[in-house]
């Protein structure tokens, strides 16, 4: 049974420990005196910098002109489509970079406008994955960088209507987790649940990649039901590892059988390393940090071929892609 909710909008007084991590990673955004990288001088930053901002904007700007309120834009065409959802995707997958580049007007006016025109009570059928990163993750990320003057882009009109929102998605996720394993199906329709004719089959990523944003939901009203899903999500498949430590590709999520036992560090498993180490550095919860360390040292072990990362039979150890794939390049990130 789903427990009472709870909102809490933390306005003044001592901050959440989120609300805390949201000003800090704004601040070194901001500051001119942000550390740089070995070899990089603070000249060189500054025109980095303001390259990806020109970038970003570019790109933003775009969308708006062309696409707005359509979920993104077609770059040959310029013309907008509704590819994941038609609930304005990029806007609110743009929000917390317009916040990271000290845009607060138009931070603050995408609030608004979201806040006043987005509704996921639709008849669409959309990606778990891809809606739980792109579109749950824009709005709480929004939310608590609105809400706390601590990150210098707080919005005083504002009235905790994307943390609303943000319940609202993730509640009508929910019914994807309904499933033996505990890992979701990948796709859900908002409206009536799973299809009838949904397929068993899922990523490693697409049920390993939830416990930032619903653990953070769950903090910020007291429900734990978000949390709880996505950790069963992440046990489901790290109860199925082979014995050499190492999680396959696809899995299906009534049998719990690996149907595609390549393992690696890129296409359809990357991020399944990242979430467990980030939900241990933001809720310090032991139990990542173990599955992180455990498939860590497995894929250094089995993956690592230097200069790069191969792919392997999870069971085995025997390759079977020896290349590099564009997806496993946050890795040097993640060990940092």
């Amino acid at each position: 049974m789903m427990q009472p909710m709870r909102l809490r909008l933390r306005r003044q007084g001592r901050a959440s420990p989120l609300l805390c991590l949201s000003a800090a990673i704004l601040a070194a955004a901001l500051l001119p005196g942000a550390a740089v990288a070995d070899g990089v001088t603070p000249s060189e930053a500054r025109l980095l910098r303001d390259e990806v901002k020109d970038m970003f904007y570019h790109a933003f700007d775009g969308y708006m002109q062309h696409a707005f309120p359509l979920d993104e834009l077609r770059p040959l065409s310029c013309q907008g489509e509704d590819s994941l959802g038609g609930y304005a995707l990029t806007l609110i997958d743009s929000l917390d970079t317009l916040a990271l580049l000290g845009d607060k007007e138009r931070f603050a006016a995408g609030v608004e406008w979201v806040g006043k025109n987005v509704r996921f009570d639709i008849n669409k059928t959309v990606s778990v994955f891809e809606t739980n990163i792109r579109i749950l993750g824009g709005l709480l990320s929004a939310h608590l960088i609105a809400s706390d003057y601590a990150t210098g882009m707080e919005i005083e009109s504002y009235d905790g209507q994307l943390l609303h929102l943000s319940v609202d998605l993730a509640q009508r996720l929910l019914p994807a987790f309904d499933t033996p394993t505990g890992i979701p199906f990948g796709s859900v329709n908002l409206l009536y649940g799973v299809d009838d004719d949904e397929s068993k089959i899922t990523s490693t990523a697409g049920g390993g990649t939830l416990t930032l944003e619903f653990g953070v939901l769950s903090r910020l009203t007291n429900n734990t039901v978000f949390e709880q899903v996505a950790k069963k999500s992440v046990r489901g498949i790290w109860a199925r590892r082979s014995k050499l430590n190492l999680v396959g590709a696809h899995i299906n999520v009534f049998t719990g059988e690996w149907t595609q036992k390549d393992a690696g560090i890129g296409t359809s498993i990357d991020s399944f390393y990242e979430y467990v180490l980030k939900a241990y550095l933001l809720f310090g919860d032991e139990e990542y940090l173990y599955v992180f360390q455990e498939a860590y040292k497995a894929a250094m072990h089995y993956l690592h071929h230097d200069p790069w990362y191969i792919e392997v039979n999870m069971n085995s150890g025997a390759t079977v892609w020896p290349l590099f794939n564009s997806l496993q390049a946050f890795w040097p990130g993640l060990q940092i």
